[in-house]
């Protein structure tokens, strides 16, 4: 029954869409009328660049001579092509638009904004290197991704791309031995039967669980406060967003580890706590020669471990600040769900919880 529940979970996340309304920007347009805007059902788990083969015949007709340099805004904010799109759309849209109107520029790259994306391939190597990132966070190494072959490195990147065969992904990504993700309060829920006593001392082995959770967070601390998502306030620049890659460590303590638990330990900077003075992490390095996005947020090296607070409660975060919006995967999670079913089920393909957060926080900061 887990199981089949995982698997249905993981479903969604694999077949989660947003639909797009794409227009191409009116400065590249060559031709009258304007041609009409694309409409495409993008997965959740897919990165921009992938839609060019699809956008591009919309409107190669009406494209100036030139060089495609590809990128997209929404609202005039260039969107970082290295972010999966329901993040990118979970972050951006408080409110949730549907059609998603984005603008598509097929010349003038803002350099000065986003990292270089010259093709298909850009995108992989960017993917590739959260996945060691990711075992990194897990194992301790990055083995497991370094060794795969080139056959399985394929089937597995193409199954990404396309975010239509869950099933080749399973296969490929089970070699890389990402186990369950578990909390000693429930495993202790789940040992009621011998077989599940049994499947517990296989988790306490360290074989097939993991205490640390790879995250990413986008968050957004804002000093304006709105109780409907229609009345948030929008931004216009990167700036305004933290990106925190912190593994979670769970160090339970015979309760259950809350999502609550792990955003008030995940942004102490917010919500009081240190972190602890565990700092392994940020001692690895990724065995990569070269990073591919010096300011993509997907290096080993800078990453904190973070273990629970031992006198943190369940759920009940600092004050004054105050978390006006939690979206994982477009769910916005109650506080209370287990962090680890949430690890468990919604992670996208690169093996990280993507969550995004809009913090209201006072005024004026401890510096």
């Amino acid at each position: 029954m887990e199981r089949e529940s995982n698997k249905e979970a993981n479903q969604y996340v694999w077949e989660g869409a947003i639909p797009l309304q794409i227009h191409l920007h009116q400065s590249e347009v060559t031709t009258l009328p304007s041609p009409p805007p694309a409409l495409i059902l993008a997965p959740r788990i897919g990165y921009l660049p992938l839609l060019v083969p699809q956008v591009k015949p919309f409107f190669s007709s009406a494209l100036p001579p030139g060089v495609d340099t590809v990128w997209f805004d929404y609202k005039g904010l260039p969107l970082k092509w290295y972010i999966p799109t329901g993040v990118l759309f979970d972050l951006l849209c408080a409110e949730p638009e549907r059609p998603w109107n984005l603008t598509v520029h097929f010349r003038g790259y803002p350099s000065n904004i986003l990292t270089p994306c010259e093709n298909e391939d850009s995108v992989k190597w960017s993917y590739i290197n959260s996945l060691k990132e990711a075992a990194y966070i897990f194992h301790g190494n990055c083995k497991n991704v370094m060794n795969m072959s080139q056959a399985d490195q394929v089937e597995l990147w193409q199954s990404v791309m396309n975010a239509g065969n869950m099933e080749a992904y399973l296969r490929v990504s089970s070699k890389l031995k990402f186990g369950m993700f578990g909390d000693p309060f429930s495993l202790s829920l789940n040992s009621s039967s011998s077989k599940s006593r049994e499947r517990a001392e296989r988790d306490a082995t360290g074989t097939i669980t993991s205490g640390r959770i790879p995250v990413r967070l986008y968050v957004w601390s804002i000093q304006e406060d709105f109780d409907n998502l229609e009345d948030a306030p929008s931004f216009d620049s990167w700036d305004k967003i933290s990106y925190i890659n912190r593994p979670a460590e769970i160090d339970g303590e015979g309760k259950c580890f809350s999502l609550g638990d792990a955003i008030k330990i995940l942004l102490p900077e917010i919500f009081g706590d240190e972190p602890s003075a565990s700092d392994d992490t940020s001692k690895a390095e990724v065995e990569d020669n070269s990073k591919l996005n010096p300011e993509e947020p997907s290096n080993v090296e800078g990453t904190t471990v973070i273990s629970e607070s031992k006198d943190a409660e369940s759920c009940n975060l600092s004050k004054p600040a105050e978390i006006k919006l939690l979206r994982i995967q477009g769910i916005e999670p109650k506080l209370e769900i287990p962090f680890t079913w949430l690890a468990n089920n919604l992670m996208n393909p690169d093996h990280f919880l993507h969550i995004c957060v809009y913090v209201k926080v006072p005024e004026q900061t401890a510096t």
